[in-house]
């Protein structure tokens, strides 16, 4: 579409109606990663929140993990059905609509506030963060490039990063004071996160487009996945460690308050709520510090990191000790972050140039099954054993999962010969499923 600046209005150069001015994309830029964080906080908000809807409704902790599987589900449909239409249709109108889906399943979590409500409510969101996360990355990818040229992209990297994976923490920090010292707990919350995600939607109105639609538009498709055929070993294990850490990140935004709650005799809404921040963010600073490491020193620390959280959460557990359980969270947190950027590292480097979103498809979806199936598991068993036990076999099997791939990520190819990963440091869309080839 053809413009032209008059006044400080922009004139459609087609039709002669005014436009709303676009502001610059240095002031777009951090526009859109508040949105980026308000959004994905929204989608932890009621994490720490269950342990609330159980005791009303009297259900227990597969249901919590139901519940949280069906957001997960959301996610992996949206990510390969609608995760690369930015490409196609525009940053701003896909970020706008991932919004709205996410104020969407705000008025079910608050009109439904029933099991089918949250179930269906969870649905909405993960569709909502699968639309959002590669979209939202490429526009700060865009717009930083439009507001400082040619400088390299680590600010854009860095602001990713933390929207993306402290949103989530702070969602359930928020969350849990606010259901810890305001009233109506399981509305205010969600009131607050509506807003915010509104003020955000309407700042982002604003900002300019940095994708021209391709003319003709290209026939859809899903996002492809596909696997690395010379490397499908590594791939593989990249694929499990991927599947370790999410569950990580699984335990601590679903069962994790009900335990505080239980095994440690640690009711409040606060400290579920900074339990979860404390995993969030640790991830997201170690990725954001530790990311010019080689990737092979990567794994190492982050796999060695992520067992020796695994295991003092085991231990918090079974003592019990609070005080053990965050510093274990933390330290987790630290290792699949920074342990998540190498296997993320390790699949560009040996997946071919063409194919790398297909490649970084079939990654992520081996997360989100590792975010899924393993706290299913956890909620199952439960039902069957004391819940000092399901988490002592759930550590196991992770901690099993980390001895068999840490060997195998560290003698793979070095991906700091790649020119695209550097330094162990993927280029800004590789840090979503990218945008399709």
């Amino acid at each position: 579409m053809a413009v032209t600046r008059l006044a400080g209005s922009v004139l459609d150069g087609r039709t002669g109606q005014a436009q709303i001015p676009r502001r610059r994309p240095g002031v777009a830029f951090w526009i859109v990663g508040y949105m980026f964080a308000v959004t994905m906080a929204f989608s932890t908000i009621p994490a720490p929140l269950y342990v609330l809807y159980q005791a009303r409704d009297h259900f227990g902790a597969l249901v919590v993990t139901v519940i949280f599987a069906a957001y997960a589900a959301g996610v992996v449909a949206s990510l390969f059905l609608a995760g690369h239409l930015s490409d196609w249709l525009g940053r701003r109108r896909m970020a706008l609509i991932a919004v709205a889906i996410s104020m969407l399943a705000g008025v079910a979590f608050l009109a439904w506030p029933t099991v089918s409500g949250l179930i269906i409510g969870r649905v909405i969101a993960g569709v909502s963060i699968g639309m959002l996360t590669a979209t939202a990355t490429a526009y700060l990818s865009d717009l930083h490039a439009a507001a400082r040229p040619g400088r390299p992209p680590g600010r854009a990297e860095i602001t990713a990063t933390a929207a993306n994976l402290g949103g989530l923490g702070l969602g359930a920090l928020l969350a849990g004071l606010l259901a810890q010292f305001a009233t109506a707990p399981l509305v205010l919350p969600y009131l607050v996160g509506e807003g915010l995600m509104a003020a955000g939607a309407l700042a982002l109105i604003a900002a300019p487009e940095t994708v021209t639609p391709p003319h003709p538009r290209p026939r859809y498709r899903p996002q492809r996945v596909s696997v690395p055929a010379a490397h499908r070993a590594l791939f593989f294990a990249a694929g499990l460690a991927a599947a370790a850490e999410f569950a990580l990140f699984g335990l601590f935004t679903s069962l994790a308050p009900g335990f505080l709650a239980t095994a440690l005799h640690a009711p409040s809404h606060a400290l579920a709520g900074l339990a979860t921040f404390i995993v969030f963010g640790a991830a997201a600073v170690a990725q954001a510090g530790l990311g010019r490491l080689a990737v092979r020193r990567l794994v190492g620390l982050g796999l060695g990191a992520l067992a020796a959280g695994l295991v003092l959460v085991t231990a918090a557990v079974w003592l019990p000790s609070l005080p053990l359980l965050l510093i274990g969270g933390a330290l987790a947190g630290a290792g699949a972050g920074a342990a998540f950027k190498a296997s993320i590292s390790t699949v560009i480097s040996i997946a071919p140039p063409q194919a790398r979103g297909e490649a970084l498809a079939g990654l992520f979806l081996a997360a989100y099954v590792g975010l899924t199936v393993p706290v299913l598991g956890l909620g199952i068993a439960t039902q069957l054993v004391s819940a000092r036990t399901a988490v002592l076999g759930f550590a196991a099997a992770l901690l099993a999962i980390v001895a068999v791939v840490a060997r195998r990520l560290r003698a793979g190819r070095n991906p700091g010969a790649d020119p695209d990963v550097r330094n162990g440091r993927p280029v800004l869309a590789y840090l979503t499923i990218r945008r399709s080839q």
